[in-house]
């Protein structure tokens, strides 16, 4: 099932992009509901959980799914890393998230202003372990190097879409769920200045 959607758009998927969406209005409109955030949620959770959606995301601390969607304890099924990169401990977990917790929905979400793109961008020497992340977004900057506009935006958006691909082609677990029509994969862009988050088709 495939779907096209924007921040303004209508939402075709369903249930777990609905919530994603009117989540971030209410965070960008600074009308934020703070559901399941009490007792009574933690107390549900104690024996299991029904997360909706599962991120791959970058570590920023800027950018914390949880609020900028207005969810609570149980909600999403998070993995961070620097660059929202995929490596095998993230597609295990996405794996674990879709097989055994039946989430329906993953979503790498990419960010305005990204310090580990800006880095692979910039080039240079990286030391330490640093430099396996840029490495691994490199291959999004030299697909945009001779796209007009904002250098780091234009890598943030297509390490977003190749990590998305990375997610179907790398895991034959999630391609077969794929396959079953049981799980969709979609980028999505947060913007640091409006607090709104834009889903690629």
């Amino acid at each position: 099932m495939n779907f096209a959607l924007s921040k303004e758009g209508t939402v075709p998927f369903g249930n777990p992009i609905d919530k994603l969406i009117a989540g971030n209005r209410r965070f960008s409109k600074n009308n934020l509901s703070h559901t399941n955030q009490d007792t009574k949620r933690r107390n549900e959770l104690t024996s299991g959980q029904n997360p909706f959606a599962a991120f791959v995301c970058c570590s920023d601390s800027r950018v914390p799914p949880e609020i900028i969607f207005d969810c609570g304890l149980g909600d999403l099924f998070i993995t961070r890393v620097a660059g929202n990169i995929i490596t095998g401990e993230i597609l295990g977990s996405l794996e674990y998230a879709s097989e055994h917790l039946g989430v329906k929905l993953i979503v790498v979400l990419g960010h305005k202003r990204c310090g580990a793109v800006q880095a692979s961008v910039n080039g240079g020497t990286i030391h330490g372990n640093i430099g396996n992340l840029v490495r691994a977004i490199f291959p999004a900057v030299l697909n945009t190097k001779d796209v007009k506009g904002d250098s780091v935006d234009n890598a943030v958006r297509e390490n977003v879409r190749l990590n998305v691909e990375n997610i179907k082609n790398q895991s034959h677990v999630l391609e077969e769920i794929i396959r079953e029509g049981k799980l969709n994969i979609t980028g999505a862009y947060y913007d640091l200045d409006t607090g709104e988050v834009e889903f690629f088709n």
